[in-house]
């Protein structure tokens, strides 16, 4: 007889497999707030006694909500682009190496063969000073035994790991690689002590302007550097949406996403807020400065002059010095 017998209707309860974050998660459903961390309740209480004159003063503060801040950051939110990384070629004679650290003001500088995605390593300038005191040498100079270690870091390291990394290896230099194995960036130790305690500057560092500064006609000199929100500030007006936030940080980002390329030395972009960015620098790898036209109340702007002026030819060649982005709508057929 064959048998009727079946499994039970219920399966066993297991548990979990995060039950720390279920009970979170049920608590926040049952209207129970989770606790906050220590490190939470300490950014409050420096919020919250922001204005007593006898806890601690400004400065004081400001250093330990950065101290707090420098856990959540990443090397690719501190290290120089590759675009601005400063290196020699290991077949570089010593005069061109001195020359070059002249020039840069850097005691370190990363070595490579043929190109930044071939590194060899780091040139230290007390190691080509402790070289030329050693005459006569009994073999000539050679930067490939000169270089030393480099440390080589993902962009996704937390900065943190890397701070204690360096402390512990001796090592003040990082170059960070992508996940193709190419060079995208370079670390020092002073690129990560200055989100805690501020830009550091000595004797050697050039005194750069303003990355903004208003002009007489009320236009703005701006580097492209320069962060988003300082121009937005400066001009009361958004820029960006909610989505580009996140993912544009300076103007030179902001103008390359308006038309999808880097844009060449004395065009102008359109933004749809109005105003206009004119490239006064740029090199085919990235933007170096910008001018930000504002229209002015009872003249039109550049794009309003151009439009004027296209109406008026009937030719088809596109202007040279005018580029109209995908989120621009503008009539720009026209000869100049």
């Amino acid at each position: 007889m064959a048998d009727l017998s079946s499994p039970p209707l219920s399966t066993p309860v297991t548990e979990p497999a995060n039950p720390i974050g279920f009970r979170e998660r049920f608590n926040r459903w049952i209207g129970i707030k989770p606790a906050l961390t220590l490190h939470q309740r300490i950014a409050a209480q420096l919020r919250i006694r922001g204005g007593s004159k006898s806890e601690m003063s400004t400065e004081e503060r400001h250093m330990l909500m950065n101290v707090l801040n420098f856990g959540e950051l990443r090397v690719d939110d501190v290290m120089v682009p590759r675009a601005d990384i400063v290196a020699v070629d290991v077949k570089s004679n010593l005069d061109d190496i001195m020359t070059e650290c002249r020039k840069s003001s850097h005691s370190r500088m990363p070595v490579f063969r043929d190109t930044l995605d071939e590194p060899v390593g780091m040139v230290h300038i007390k190691d080509m000073l402790a070289w030329i005191g050693q005459e006569p040498h009994d073999e000539p100079f050679s930067l490939a035994k000169m270089s030393r270690e480099v440390l080589f870091v993902p962009p996704s390291m937390p900065a943190l790991d890397l701070l204690l990394k360096m402390q512990s290896s001796r090592r003040h230099l990082a170059l960070v690689i992508d996940e193709y194995g190419g060079t995208d960036g370079l670390v020092s130790i002073e690129d990560l002590i200055e989100p805690i305690v501020g830009e550091i500057e000595d004797e050697h560092d050039a005194k750069e302007g303003p990355a903004l500064k208003r002009r007489s006609d009320g236009n703005v000199n701006a580097d492209a550097r320069a962060h988003i929100e300082e121009l937005e500030e400066m001009l009361g007006m958004k820029l960006r949406d909610n989505t580009e936030e996140d993912e544009i940080e300076t103007l030179g980002g902001l103008v390359f996403s308006l038309v999808g390329r880097v844009p060449q030395r004395g065009e102008l972009i359109a933004h749809p807020v109005g105003i206009e960015f004119e490239v006064k620098d740029a090199d085919p790898r990235r933007i170096k400065r910008l001018v930000v036209h504002l229209p002015l109340k009872n003249e039109p702007s550049k794009l309003s002059e151009l439009k004027s002026l296209v109406n008026a030819k009937s030719t088809t060649q596109k202007p040279s010095h005018y580029v109209k982005s995908d989120k621009v709508k503008a009539d720009t057929s026209g000869d100049m």
